[in-house]
């Protein structure tokens, strides 16, 4: 809870994954994925209540191992390839007796993520009076220097400007979500039917080796690569 707001969050977690088979419980150096989101968000000062939304016995178990609460399983239709990502969220909505002014969304595929950009992220949106805010990343390459190519192998500005950018201090900083966390009033939410909505959205701005989001096996090489290294 935070200014006697209630903090609901949710880590949603399938069974189907086509890029790493069953990566949410995968080992990552020595836990299942499920438990680096698990872990974090226990410690945070703010969460009233962490479940998982899962149709998989297996993730179910493995999250109950790890401390986490299940109320429910998740219909099946609700996790197939072409489910939207907003319906599971909604779906625990609706079937929760309690609720909550505010809705945090954790994927498990951020194991990079600590407690402190759960923290903050919740923070930053507390302090901006915002609707919403969702974690977001400075990209590695500038669409500002990238390129389309054309039928006769002709390079075209992908972003056409007046001025050109010679040096990369120059360059407008840009930056995408990157997945890691999203919050909004529990309200707000479900009339704008998803977390991002500018101008009513914020971004906190997380550094990019917090960042990785696994979506496939060299993803996952990278996040094991990071965590060997911080020891």
């Amino acid at each position: 809870m935070i200014n006697g707001k209630s903090i609901l969050a949710i880590i949603p977690a399938r069974g189907g994954s086509k890029g790493v088979p069953r990566k949410n419980i995968r080992d990552l150096c020595g836990k299942p994925l499920i438990a680096w989101t698990i872990e974090e968000a226990q410690k945070s000062k703010y969460i009233d209540r962490l479940i998982i939304s899962s149709e998989d016995d297996e993730i179910i178990a493995v999250a109950k191992e790890w401390g986490c609460e299940v109320p429910f399983v998740r219909p099946k239709e609700l996790a197939q390839d072409e489910t939207s990502g907003m319906d599971p969220i909604f779906h625990a909505i609706e079937v929760l007796e309690q609720k909550y002014y505010y809705v945090v969304l954790l994927q498990v595929t951020s194991p990079l993520r600590t407690i402190d950009d759960i923290d903050g992220c919740i923070e930053w949106c507390i302090k901006h009076n915002a609707k919403s805010c969702v974690a977001v990343s400075e990209v590695a390459e500038n669409p500002y220097w990238m390129y389309t190519v054309d039928s006769d192998s002709k390079l075209n500005k992908f972003v056409k400007t007046e001025s050109e950018y010679t040096r990369r201090q120059e360059l407008p900083r840009i930056y995408i979500t990157n997945g890691a966390m999203y919050i909004a009033e529990n309200e707000w939410l479900l009339v704008n039917k998803g977390f991002e909505s500018p101008p009513h959205t914020i971004g906190y701005i997380m550094p990019q080796e917090r960042a990785v989001d696994i979506d496939c096996e060299l993803d996952f090489r990278v996040c094991e690569f990071i965590k060997k290294g911080r020891g």
